[in-house]
């Protein structure tokens, strides 16, 4: 996707970019990137940062690296690369020839290290994690130095090149930088630089048994590929100083040093945007898997019926901002309501069937109706539907004793079916328990289309479908993946999981839909006349067995707020 003639609302992040190329920076470059670490699958706050970075850089006629911070191979695997690409390429966004990993600077990585060591700035330390971690002090009261702090540079040369051949057991030395253990800044008391693991990388293999921790690896790596402007999320702007520390003892004059600029992150209500979390909820079971519609990875988002252009429009719509919040989840769903109200063929869908039998229509004829694909759009056309004398409307389109208000389908009551005429019921059959299990009813031939030709008038539309050339679908209707907007906040002493929503899925069989979705392909998107979108699951449809996923209901709630503002 070309987004470079596209002019968009300016913000602090653009501000900080306009203000660099007047001043020449960088000779008027602009390179970003999107660096995930691929320990788990993409999710909407991932998408917020790819619509950014990929933005900006076409906006100013740059470019945008994909790079995978690969630097923990425990939490790391090539499925979680395959999906990232993927995700990102449905977005509709393209890195060309800038696919990169920081494994492929591990060598640069280590040779910097030895750097740091001649110039006396970091050290091996005999300390375990724990004893590091019990060391550290507290925002008001300093750290303890560690005994490895006053080795002589020959030493610590000689300890770390033995770490590299693996002499030592796992976490039983590790690398640090000496700064200053005393600092109020917690990132730069004497930071881990590199540990000792033994695990089989995707890429390097078992060629390395030391690692770099991800704050000693990600600020280099924007070095290495020049980028200008490292864009990143809140919690990494306390990391800055350390980050620049880090360049300030390995950079090389003239050459460009990558700006980092915090923006908040993304959080969405009713939903959790912890990899740790969702990872969780993966391994407990509680969905199905890291595509799951209910989850609010990109994978999920996608299988559930979202589209690239809905993701994208409201990455544009809720901007950056310097400050946490949560993002209401309504606003999401409206994006895709606008998208697929222009896109998405209407269909007649029937969730809980209810038999209407029309008297008066002649048994075994099939009368062709017509009708509208897109109301929006009449360049979609339309289709035939097929009308017979026995059909299926919905068991909540019809009262013996109606309510007052209800406008649908009783004893004496007309009403219109959507497309094809006027019905009046004249009787029902119940079964031996006293539920309506079937509708008599009879049809005015003169109303055609739906529309009466002496102008009376009818209050209740509800669409249908024939019961002869109907197909039986399952229906899976999914909802938030929490009960409340913010599972996770401080007020919340059980845990987040103490508010799943355990009717976040329901499934409904003996569904039945129209005729024309019997090529329904994986991922096609639809809008259920009166119900709500719905795809084809991209998993588990198939000609023999119709499998559809609600993507979002009719009702938009967002659309009645910006009404009201």
């Amino acid at each position: 996707m070309d987004n470079s003639e596209t002019s968009r609302p300016s913000n602090f992040i653009k501000d900080i970019i306009d203000e660099d190329i007047r001043n020449n920076k960088n000779n008027g470059q602009v390179v970003t990137r999107f660096p995930p670490e691929p320990n788990g699958y993409l999710h909407i706050g991932h998408a917020k940062s790819i619509c950014l970075n990929f933005g900006l850089a076409a906006e100013y006629k740059g470019r945008c690296h994909l790079r995978m911070d690969d630097t923990n191979p425990e939490k790391e695997n090539v499925e979680y690369i395959e999906s990232i690409i993927r995700d990102v390429k449905w977005l509709g966004f393209d890195w060309g020839e800038h696919l990169y990993y920081a494994s492929n600077y591990f060598e640069q990585l280590y040779q910097w290290a030895l750097l740091l060591i001649k110039k006396g700035l970091a050290y091996v330390c005999d300390m375990t994690p724990e004893e590091v971690a019990a060391t550290r002090g507290t925002p008001t009261v300093p750290g303890k130095e560690s005994p490895g702090r006053k080795r002589g540079v020959e030493e610590n040369l000689d300890l770390f090149g033995r770490m590299r051949a693996g002499e030592f057991p796992d976490g039983s030395r590790s690398l640090r930088a000496r700064i200053d253990m005393a600092s109020p800044n917690m990132q730069m008391r004497d930071p881990v630089l590199y540990r000792i693991k033994r695990a089989e990388h995707h890429r390097t293999g078992n060629a390395w048994c030391i690692y770099p921790i991800y704050d000693f690896a990600h600020g280099q790596s924007d070095y290495i590929e020049g980028i200008t402007h490292s864009i990143c999320t809140l919690e990494f702007e306390v990391h800055r100083p350390l980050y620049d520390w880090f360049l300030d003892q390995i950079a090389e004059p003239g050459r460009v040093r990558p700006r980092q600029i915090e923006f908040a992150r993304l959080s969405l209500g009713y939903t959790v945007m912890s990899k740790r979390r969702l990872l969780e909820l993966v391994e407990t079971g509680f969905v199905t898997g890291w595509d799951d519609p209910r989850m609010p990875t990109i994978s999920g988002l996608r299988r559930r019926g979202y589209t690239p252009e809905s993701i994208r429009d409201f990455a544009e719509r809720i901007g950056v901002a310097k400050a946490d919040n949560i993002v209401d989840a309504a606003l999401l769903e409206h994006c895709l309501r606008e998208h697929l109200n222009r896109r998405a063929h209407r269909v007649m869908a029937v969730l809980n069937p209810l038999k209407v039998v029309i008297e008066n229509f002649p048994d075994g004829k099939t009368e062709e109706l017509e009708a509208v694909n897109n109301p929006e759009d009449e360049a979609m056309g339309k289709r035939p539907l097929p009308f017979t004398r026995t059909l299926y409307i919905e068991q909540d389109d019809f009262r013996e004793d109606p309510p007052s208000k209800f406008y649908r389908l009783s004893t004496g009551r007309e009403v219109r079916l959507k497309f094809a005429y006027y019905i009046r019921c004249t009787d029902i059959v119940k079964d031996s328990s006293g539920t309506v299990i079937e509708v008599r009813c009879t049809y005015d031939p003169e109303t055609r289309g739906g529309w009466s030709k002496d102008g009376r008038k009818v209050k209740g539309t509800i669409h249908w479908v024939s019961a002869e050339h109907a197909l039986p679908a399952e229906v899976r209707l999914y909802d938030h993946l929490f009960t409340v907007s913010e599972p996770e906040s401080s007020k919340n002493s059980a845990g987040y999981k103490t508010y799943l929503n355990r009717d976040s899925l329901k499934v409904l069989h003996g569904c039945r839909v129209e005729r024309s979705l019997a090529g329904a392909a994986p991922g096609s998107r639809y809008q259920f006349e009166r119900i709500g979108y719905f795809c084809a699951d991209a998993e588990d449809s198939r000609p023999d067995r119709l499998v559809f996923n609600r993507t979002v209901s009719l009702k938009d709630s967002w659309a009645k707020i910006e009404k009201k503002a």
